[in-house]
């Protein structure tokens, strides 16, 4: 196995990075701290949000993190969330929060047409970032961020927290280990819960097609990057992108407001195993299939249902079936998958376990308890291949025919 090695100093940590051959993920690890990962959440608000929905739950109930500082739009507003979660250091902007020598780690959790303004001060000071995903508007924006990180030298995460979840680890071991035989096809529905026909004032930066959050990057890119997670990457693609609603209305005001961002998207492909894949996502939601994964093999086959369009959130069942066997079984995730977060088997559904089996694989990667063969969490550069494959797939649907993917591109 090809591999090189290199050493990195992020904050009170020694990181050593490590890149492997056949690895699926860029990994980093460092020797053993004893010392917590002190955080700094960029956009933690008093009044809710994704940061206090999945976030913060998340680092509460893992050991090894201290939420020590947040940053929000102004003075007035970080104090207010200070208060409300028992945050020491409350900073009325992000660069503040990346200056402060009492952060370790800092996480983005805004929208993200703001990700490269807030996300840059953070490499600059020489700070460990993770970002939600997307982790920019466009391509363009994510490399730009991939490579100040890897000229600043320091580790970074991506929200891509499917790949951290027990049942996405379970299913791609079955896969591997033989289960369905050999792969013949994949096939995914899903809604996309973002896209219909109403929206609320939240979400109405998402229906302009350049504000880098639609349907492509958010409910597609997180399901295609767990599909390609667990069957391996893309060799070629053809693509349909349509926006059918290019007119919705807000759901208080009434107001009709023009839509430019798509609603539905039909990807069909070929793996680079040879399998063949579809992938259906349709805006708003549906009252029969929030979303359906078949996996497809010469000895059986895989089934992911979810009841809810985020279902990268968590509340996944697995089902499976094979060789003489007949119906489908529900196939119950091995206590093995949960790592060291047993408080979350019962809480599959709730938005932050996904978020802390992360967060943990996080943890190790920084303090060094990462076995040698384990995934490690998406980073900046895994985000830029991501990004690059939804354009390519926007590149397809452009030209209407299929694009065979070049192996950097894919």
């Amino acid at each position: 196995m090809a591999q090189t090695v290199s050493f990195m100093a992020v904050g009170r940590f020694e990181v050593r990075e490590q890149t492997a051959a056949n690895a699926g993920v860029h990994m980093t690890s460092t020797s053993p701290h004893r010392e917590p990962i002190r955080v700094g959440v960029v956009g933690l608000s008093a009044s809710g949000g994704w940061a206090a929905t999945a976030h913060v739950p998340a680092l509460a109930g893992l050991d090894g993190y201290e939420l020590r500082a947040l940053s929000a739009s102004s003075a007035e507003s970080a104090r207010a969330a200070g208060e409300k979660y028992a945050v020491p250091l409350a900073f009325a902007s992000a660069e503040e929060l990346a200056r402060s020598e009492e952060v370790d780690l800092v996480v983005v959790t805004v929208k993200v047409p703001h990700h490269l303004e807030l996300i840059r001060p953070a490499l600059e000071a020489g700070k460990m970032v993770f970002s939600e995903w997307p982790l920019g508007a466009d391509l363009a924006q994510a490399e730009e961020l991939a490579d100040l990180a890897h000229r600043r030298g320091v580790l970074t995460a991506v929200g891509l927290q499917a790949r951290s979840a027990p049942p996405l680890r379970y299913l791609r071991d079955l896969v591997a280990e033989g289960y369905v035989g050999r792969v013949l096809s994949t096939s995914m529905l899903g809604s996309g819960w973002i896209g219909g026909a109403t929206y609320d004032d939240n979400y109405a930066y998402v229906l302009d097609i350049t504000s880098g959050a639609t349907l492509l990057s958010i409910p597609f890119g997180h399901s295609v990057d767990a599909l390609t997670m667990v069957l391996g990457e893309f060799r070629a693609v053809s693509a349909l992108i349509e926006n059918l609603r290019p007119e919705v209305t807000n759901i208080t005001s009434g107001e009709v407001a023009a839509k430019s961002a798509e609603d539905q998207i039909a990807v069909t492909g070929v793996l680079e195993s040879g399998a063949v894949a579809a992938m259906h996502f349709r805006g708003g939601t549906s009252r029969a299939t929030a979303f359906h994964w078949e996996i497809n093999g010469t000895e059986g086959d895989l089934v992911v249902k979810a009841d809810r369009a985020q279902w990268w959130y968590g509340g996944t069942q697995l089902y499976g079936a094979r060789g003489e066997e007949g119906a489908l079984t529900e196939l119950p995730v091995p206590a093995r998958y949960q790592r060291s977060l047993k408080q979350w088997t019962e809480r599959s559904a709730d938005p932050a376990c996904s978020v802390a089996h992360e967060y943990a694989l996080l943890r190790d990667q920084i303090t060094g308890g990462l076995a040698p063969d384990t995934h490690g969490v998406p980073d900046f550069r895994h985000a830029v291949r991501l990004h690059g494959l939804l354009d390519r797939i926007r590149g397809a649907a452009r030209v209407g025919r299929k694009v065979t993917l070049t192996e950097q591109g894919s």
